[in-house]
């Protein structure tokens, strides 16, 4: 077992690697705002530069729960990271845990924490919140993603415990993110966030489900309407 996780490591070292030598090098002024462009933090790929369009997983401590590992482990073998990721996100879509986010008040919270700086940090385009992860698409400005995900994470577990009556970890430690590479790949996001609900089977449409971009989302120009900040 050792070994097999030495060489995932190793792997994923490489990986960052290539990307690193063909991307363009970050400038000295968005290294200092915080922006690692390539780099990995011993689970996952992540890219983090300006301008870029975001689609960001996090999830609930226990959405993978350790008493289910066998079921869930054999995923993080998988080699191609789309296919990874799209099996993790269908094990996610099973709602295991204690799925906090199912309780109004929390998931309320969660919402208007992932809209608090929006049109002043970054511009969020989608999101959805499921009964044990979030799904968000936001454009890039001068914050890096990881001091985004990290705010909304916090400030979200200092609410949810008092709300709950709970204490110590909410969320898992980590995020996903996939950066979006053209119009098309961003459209087909917002589309997949804002369908989530009803792929999971918990809605029949996606104008059911309360706490997602769609209630703010126009119909005809389908630009979203967002309230003043």
């Amino acid at each position: 077992m050792e070994k097999v996780a030495k060489s995932k490591r190793e792997h994923l070292r490489r990986l960052v690697a290539a990307k690193q030598r063909w991307s363009e090098p970050l400038s000295e002024a968005d290294q200092t705002r915080g922006f690692r462009g390539w780099h990995e933090r011993g689970y996952l790929p992540h890219c983090d530069k300006p301008g870029l369009i975001q689609f960001v997983t996090f999830r609930l401590a226990d959405s993978m729960p350790s008493n289910r590992r066998g079921e869930w482990e054999h995923l993080l073998s998988i080699a191609d990271e789309s296919e990874k990721r799209r099996k993790f996100e269908e094990y996610l879509d099973r709602g295991l845990g204690d799925c906090h986010l199912c309780d109004p008040r929390v998931a309320d919270f969660t919402g208007k924490a992932l809209l608090y700086h929006h049109g002043k940090r970054f511009r969020l385009l989608a999101w959805v919140i499921m009964p044990n992860h979030v799904h968000a698409l936001v454009e890039i400005w001068q914050v890096p993603v990881a001091k985004i995900v990290q705010n909304w994470k916090s400030i979200v577990a200092v609410e949810a415990n008092k709300l709950l009556g709970g204490t110590g970890r909410f969320w898992q430690p980590d995020y996903w993110d996939r950066f979006m590479r053209d119009e098309r790949q961003t459209c087909r996001a917002i589309l997949y966030i804002e369908n989530n609900p009803v792929k999971a089977k918990l809605c029949r449409v996606v104008e059911e489900w309360p706490h997602s971009s769609t209630r703010f989302r126009d119909l005809r120009s389908r630009e979203l309407k967002l309230p003043p900040g």
